[in-house]
């Protein structure tokens, strides 16, 4: 017999993979066409790509969102791996003290962050600094206090699977603190660094409220506001018609994240495809 639950269970789910991505293959179907309303169709085409990778503009508001990114993921990841740490070998209540405080970036809403940062620069440059604060740094600073958090909750985690005392285990066996923290430490909760520094990155790439709240001027020369790849389309996709190349941008940033997922996903049933091996070997 067929079993109806599992029928209906099938169709939901296929129905809700439809409709989220629908919308996508429909953008990437339009990509190769140069007609300026997705529903036109003009002929296969390259042309958009052509035109997209001609563009001075979208050229600068992509190094400007890697470096961003970039540079901000590589300082959450040292500021939250390093409270997660501090945090784990706290006193009881003060660590949930700190995993309290920690919850509350992640589940207040974005925009309050992003007023809120701006309403500090402009204070700060008004009167402290007697001067406009709003660039590169306040952007990066801005990036930062949006993926701290993110990466504390990935890091935790993990320090939570660890025996507690091998820290002191090593200090017992000859280990400085800092010798302690690089050789054992570290190496048990790399898993949970590497995937706060990737969901710090994907954050940074995808923000616009925070980044449009905080941006001053570029970091190339002759920019007078940072351009990112988020305000780059949200200034684009004003204008009526949206211009048909932000359809060959989003294609290429859909294709890469594509390609990025199933990379770590082959990874990742490799890395548990050894460790079940492992265990047979010692079974």
């Amino acid at each position: 017999m067929v079993n109806v639950k599992k029928v209906f269970a099938q169709i939901y789910i296929w129905l809700i993979l439809l409709l989220m991505y629908l919308p996508i293959l429909i953008l990437i179907v339009f990509s190769f066409t140069t007609s300026q309303n997705v529903g036109q169709w003009a002929g296969f085409k390259f042309d958009l790509y052509v035109n997209l990778f001609k563009d001075r503009e979208i050229w600068i508001a992509t190094g400007n969102t890697l470096i961003v990114a970039v540079s901000s993921a590589i300082l959450s990841v040292v500021l939250g791996t390093a409270g997660a740490i501090g945090a784990f070998y706290s006193k009881k209540r003060m660590k949930k003290v700190y995993e309290v405080v920690n919850q509350i970036p992640i589940v207040n809403a974005e925009i309050v962050m992003a007023l809120s940062l701006c309403i500090m620069f402009t204070f700060l440059g008004t009167y402290i600094f007697r001067t406009e604060l709003a660039s590169y740094w306040t952007l990066l600073i801005g990036h930062m206090v949006l993926a701290t958090p993110f990466v504390f909750i990935s890091v935790m985690p993990k320090l939570q699977q660890m025996d507690p005392s091998m820290y002191e285990a090593a200090m017992d066996l000859g280990c400085t603190p800092n010798q302690a923290l690089r050789k054992v430490i570290i190496p048990e909760i790399m898993p949970g660094i590497l995937s706060g520094f990737l969901l710090s990155i994907t954050l940074s790439l995808d923000d616009f409220v925070i980044t449009d709240f905080t941006r001053g001027a570029g970091l190339l020369s002759g920019e007078k506001q940072i351009e990112t790849i988020s305000t780059y389309v949200q200034a684009h996709i004003k204008k009526r018609p949206v211009p048909p190349e932000l359809r060959a941008l989003t294609t290429i940033i859909f294709l890469l994240v594509v390609v990025a997922v199933v990379i770590i996903t082959v990874r990742r049933y490799r890395q548990s495809k050894q460790v079940k091996v492992r265990k047979g070997r010692i079974a």
